[in-house]
Protein backbone atom coordinates (compact mmCIF):
# COMPACT_ATOMS: atom_id res chain seq x y z
CA UNK A 1 0.00 0.00 0.00
CA UNK A 2 1.37 3.34 -0.56
CA UNK A 3 2.19 5.75 2.08
CA UNK A 4 -0.48 8.36 1.46
CA UNK A 5 -3.28 5.42 1.33
CA UNK A 6 -2.15 4.36 5.06
CA UNK A 7 -1.57 7.99 6.03
CA UNK A 8 -5.39 8.97 4.76
CA UNK A 9 -6.55 5.41 6.17
CA UNK A 10 -5.29 6.17 9.74
CA UNK A 11 -6.80 9.86 9.78
CA UNK A 12 -10.15 8.55 8.88
CA UNK A 13 -9.95 5.42 11.76
CA UNK A 14 -9.17 8.26 13.94
CA UNK A 15 -11.96 10.41 13.40
CA UNK A 16 -14.29 7.67 13.26
CA UNK A 17 -12.80 6.48 16.92
CA UNK A 18 -13.60 9.67 18.00
CA UNK A 19 -16.84 9.99 16.96
CA UNK A 20 -17.61 6.72 18.22
CA UNK A 21 -16.13 7.14 21.85
CA UNK A 22 -18.80 10.65 21.40
CA UNK A 23 -21.45 8.81 21.36
CA UNK A 24 -20.69 5.55 24.00
CA UNK A 25 -19.85 8.97 26.18
CA UNK A 26 -23.50 10.11 25.46
CA UNK A 27 -25.09 6.85 26.07
CA UNK A 28 -23.31 5.86 28.98
CA UNK A 29 -24.46 8.74 30.57
CA UNK A 30 -28.07 8.81 29.66
CA UNK A 31 -27.76 5.43 30.98
CA UNK A 32 -26.16 6.19 34.53
CA UNK A 33 -28.59 9.29 34.89
CA UNK A 34 -31.65 7.22 34.67
CA UNK A 35 -30.23 4.37 36.85
CA UNK A 36 -29.68 7.78 39.29
CA UNK A 37 -32.76 8.39 39.43
CA UNK A 38 -34.72 5.23 38.85
CA UNK A 39 -33.00 4.12 42.26
CA UNK A 40 -33.99 7.62 44.15
CA UNK A 41 -37.29 6.58 43.26
CA UNK A 42 -37.94 3.75 44.03
CA UNK A 43 -35.20 3.54 47.43
CA UNK A 44 -35.48 7.11 48.78
CA UNK A 45 -39.16 8.51 47.23
CA UNK A 46 -40.92 4.73 48.08
CA UNK A 47 -42.09 4.46 44.67
CA UNK A 48 -42.99 1.12 42.89
CA UNK A 49 -41.42 -0.16 39.74
CA UNK A 50 -44.99 -0.41 38.34
CA UNK A 51 -45.92 3.17 39.44
CA UNK A 52 -43.28 4.43 37.03
CA UNK A 53 -43.89 4.24 33.29
CA UNK A 54 -40.72 5.69 31.53
CA UNK A 55 -37.51 6.96 33.04
CA UNK A 56 -35.43 8.41 30.25
CA UNK A 57 -31.72 9.97 30.14
CA UNK A 58 -31.47 12.46 27.98
CA UNK A 59 -28.59 14.33 26.80
CA UNK A 60 -29.38 18.25 26.27
CA UNK A 61 -27.19 20.84 24.48
CA UNK A 62 -27.82 23.59 27.21
CA UNK A 63 -26.27 23.08 30.72
CA UNK A 64 -26.51 20.72 32.38
CA UNK A 65 -25.81 18.40 29.88
CA UNK A 66 -27.36 15.35 31.17
CA UNK A 67 -31.29 15.13 32.85
CA UNK A 68 -33.43 12.41 33.30
CA UNK A 69 -37.55 12.50 32.06
CA UNK A 70 -39.77 10.65 33.93
CA UNK A 71 -43.61 9.41 33.44
CA UNK A 72 -45.61 8.18 36.17
CA UNK A 73 -48.91 5.97 35.60
CA UNK A 74 -50.87 8.06 37.37
CA UNK A 75 -49.98 11.07 35.35
CA UNK A 76 -48.92 10.23 31.84
CA UNK A 77 -49.34 13.66 30.37
CA UNK A 78 -46.86 15.43 32.77
CA UNK A 79 -42.80 14.61 32.07
CA UNK A 80 -40.83 15.35 35.25
CA UNK A 81 -37.30 16.32 35.15
CA UNK A 82 -34.97 15.34 37.19
CA UNK A 83 -31.49 16.43 37.61
CA UNK A 84 -28.71 13.49 39.07
CA UNK A 85 -25.65 15.21 39.25
CA UNK A 86 -24.57 15.33 42.92
CA UNK A 87 -27.72 14.54 44.13
CA UNK A 88 -31.13 13.70 42.90
CA UNK A 89 -33.04 16.88 42.08
CA UNK A 90 -36.91 17.11 40.48
CA UNK A 91 -36.33 20.22 38.55
CA UNK A 92 -39.65 20.80 36.79
CA UNK A 93 -42.38 19.58 35.06
CA UNK A 94 -43.72 19.60 31.48
CA UNK A 95 -47.55 18.81 30.21
CA UNK A 96 -47.60 17.11 27.37
CA UNK A 97 -51.18 16.51 26.65
CA UNK A 98 -52.73 20.36 26.26
CA UNK A 99 -56.22 19.41 27.53
CA UNK A 100 -54.47 19.17 30.74
CA UNK A 101 -52.60 22.55 30.31
CA UNK A 102 -54.70 24.24 33.09
CA UNK A 103 -53.21 21.91 35.68
CA UNK A 104 -51.15 23.93 39.04
CA UNK A 105 -48.40 22.66 40.95
CA UNK A 106 -50.98 21.64 43.54
CA UNK A 107 -52.65 18.98 41.60
CA UNK A 108 -50.11 16.85 40.50
CA UNK A 109 -50.06 13.78 42.43
CA UNK A 110 -45.82 13.30 41.68
CA UNK A 111 -44.97 17.12 42.33
CA UNK A 112 -41.82 16.88 45.24
CA UNK A 113 -41.70 20.11 46.54
CA UNK A 114 -38.68 19.17 48.83
CA UNK A 115 -36.92 17.64 45.78
CA UNK A 116 -37.21 20.63 43.77
CA UNK A 117 -35.44 23.38 42.93
CA UNK A 118 -38.59 25.93 41.19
Amino acid sequence: MPKKFKVVLLFLIFVLGIILARFIYIKANEHIYANRVTDYLVNEMEYNESEIASVEGVYGFKLPKFYVVVTFTNEPYIEYVYFAHDRVLQFEYQIIDNKFKGITKEDLRNYDPNGSIN
